[in-house]
């Protein structure tokens, strides 16, 4: 059986829906921290939700977390100090997301003018879905 541990500093991004934890280890960069352990733990059982992933990264807490509603708004960040819950922050989903995601659309302005920052609208918030504020191409996150 595989053993999670606790740790003594850090984040922990629990409760993830299974499948997303991967999107959200991309998006935050988190291969590129060199100093501090992460973990991805991908379909961890689950009471509430049968199968979760959850994100745990030792001794970094800044983090920007605006945008991460975007790929799961029932997820918890906790934010962790002398191994004990410190701070629990529940992510909203974001009406505009600005130059993070980019279009798929290869006609997009933005694909042919990279200094044009990317933007996306809110469309659906069930399916959590956006629009490019340039060409309305959907995108699902």
């Amino acid at each position: 059986m595989l053993e999670i541990t606790s740790i003594k500093k850090g984040i922990v991004i629990d409760h993830i829906k299974q499948g997303v934890g991967m999107k959200i280890y991309e998006y935050m960069k988190l291969d590129e921290i060199k100093d501090n352990q992460v973990a991805l733990i991908l379909n961890a059982n689950s009471p509430l939700l049968g199968k979760k992933d959850i994100i745990k990264i030792e001794n970094k807490t800044d983090f920007d977390f605006s945008v991460i509603g975007a790929f799961d708004n029932n997820l918890t960040i906790n934010v962790i100090e002398d191994e004990k819950v410190v701070k629990k922050i529940k992510p909203t989903i974001p009406e505009k997301i600005e130059g993070i995601f980019e279009c798929k659309n290869p006609r997009c302005i933005t694909t042919a003018e990279r200094e044009i920052k990317q933007k996306f609208e809110l469309v659906s918030e069930t399916d959590r879905t956006y629009k490019c504020h340039y060409c309305e191409t959907i995108r699902k996150f």
